[in-house]
């Protein structure tokens, strides 16, 4: 039951995230967004939320493994605290980007971000490789959302 429990936790805390970033994205996109001059490798706006949901999913799952299915320790304390960090970092880019307009700032946000995650993966490895191989595809989307946010201040001058 216990593991169950925090299969929810995990689940929980991830889409509460998202949902976050979704009701600042949301308002943003028919009116900032909208006018902002974008990279020739932007998707369409229907493409963001099915990845990230699909993410977030697999963010979670990540979590609960190095939680609950790697043996306590050290290494596994050091995990959580960084996939804690990864999450404050996820949860911060969104009310910057689409909340405040700082697009320059959100950028070295999301380059943190995607550090973090890349640590994230070469520490779990060893301890639940399981674990480290759901964040793959989390970092690659970070990287190419990186290129957006630094297209669009380069485009919009800042």
């Amino acid at each position: 039951m216990r593991s169950v429990l925090r299969l929810v936790a995990c689940v929980v805390v991830c889409y509460a995230i998202a949902a976050l970033g979704g009701y600042v994205t949301v308002r943003n996109i028919p009116t900032w967004y909208a006018s902002l001059a974008k990279p020739p490798w932007t998707p369409p706006n229907w493409v963001f939320p099915i990845v990230w949901n699909i993410l977030y999913g697999m963010i979670a799952l990540s979590l609960w493994l190095l939680w609950d299915r790697t043996a306590p320790s050290t290494r596994r304390t050091r995990l959580l605290q960084l996939f804690v960090v990864q999450l404050v970092l996820n949860c911060v880019w969104t009310p910057v980007f689409f909340g405040a307009h700082y697009v320059w700032t959100a950028q070295v946000i999301i380059l943190a971000l995607l550090a973090t995650i890349i640590a994230l993966i070469v520490l779990a490895w060893p301890a639940k490789r399981w674990a480290a191989l759901l964040l793959i595809p989390y970092a690659v989307w970070v990287a190419y959302a990186s290129t957006l946010n630094a297209g669009i201040g380069y485009l919009n001058g800042g």
